[in-house]
């Protein structure tokens, strides 16, 4: 019979194996390589940035997670059969994705687009008018690079945008939205990739996918309609073609996106 220790040391090797898997936002399947390749060595020097600016991780996230100001630009996300989620913006850490995704807004872009990769306990996203995962482009017509900020981590509800892999300028429409909640077993993993331990208080109480963090661009925030996110998140899912369990097996349709200033 095995020890309890050896059952817990079988499980968090598991989890460690799905949750790096599952940790690449796919536009292509060939940009994980270089991420997990460079992973170790970009999480040390991430620790050591961190260490030495001293980022007080909690008081940047309860200034994320805040509700907008008066008058600040908000986007309203109409999901059919689900509702809506409303996003703030931080224009200020990001300025090109928000252009990007409020332009795209306003021109009907997204209309009709779905949530085609959707994992609970990690994200859902959409913003491809192909649904393949493959497809999008920014307003520019080229993708664009990342805009990291210290101040800004992929908290649940983060909006942030998809890319083929850190570096590769190839930002275009395709953005996520992270659901996950904290959780022991994440905590297990993000604690063996060596994230922060300052920040890892922030996780305990905001959640979110810290592997994440230092790699996509964080530009947006929920603010309202979570509830909204965890009900697509618990969608049925199917093979998405590349061995993964993440495309609904109904459509979920971001009917429209309103934008406009916010009101107390």
């Amino acid at each position: 019979m095995e020890s309890p220790g050896a059952k817990f040391t079988i499980v968090i090797i598991a989890i460690v194996a799905i949750i790096a898997i599952s940790a690449v936002i796919i536009m292509n399947p060939e940009s994980g390589e270089k991420n997990k390749e460079d992973a170790n060595s970009t999480n040390v020097a991430q620790e050591e940035k961190e260490e030495e600016k001293n980022i007080d991780y909690m008081a940047n996230a309860e200034k994320q997670l805040a509700m907008p100001e008066e008058g600040e630009t908000v986007a309203i996300m109409h999901v059919k059969d689900y509702g809506d989620i409303k996003l703030k913006f931080f224009a200020d850490k990001a300025p090109k994705a928000v252009e990007n995704f409020l332009t795209h807004a306003k021109e009907e872009y997204y209309n009709g687009v779905t949530f085609h990769r959707v994992m609970e306990d990690f994200m859902i996203q959409g913003g491809d008018p192909e649904g393949t995962g493959a497809g999008g482009e920014s307003i520019w017509g080229e993708g664009f690079g990342e805009e990291i900020d210290d101040t800004l981590v992929p908290y649940r509800g983060s909006l942030c945008m998809a890319s083929a892999g850190f570096g590769n300028s190839s930002i275009g429409s395709q953005f996520f939205i992270t659901q996950a909640k904290p959780t022991d077993d994440n905590r297990a993993y993000f604690n063996q990739i060596g994230i922060d331990e300052k920040l890892m208080e922030a996780y305990e109480k905001y959640g979110g996918y810290m592997s994440l963090n230092g790699y996509y661009t964080v530009f947006g925030q929920v603010y309202e309609g979570m509830d909204v996110v965890d009900k697509i998140a618990k969608t049925k899912v199917e093979d998405n073609g590349a061995g993964e369990m993440s495309s609904p097996v109904k459509k979920v349709v971001i009917e429209s996106i309103d934008v406009e200033e916010y009101k107390k």
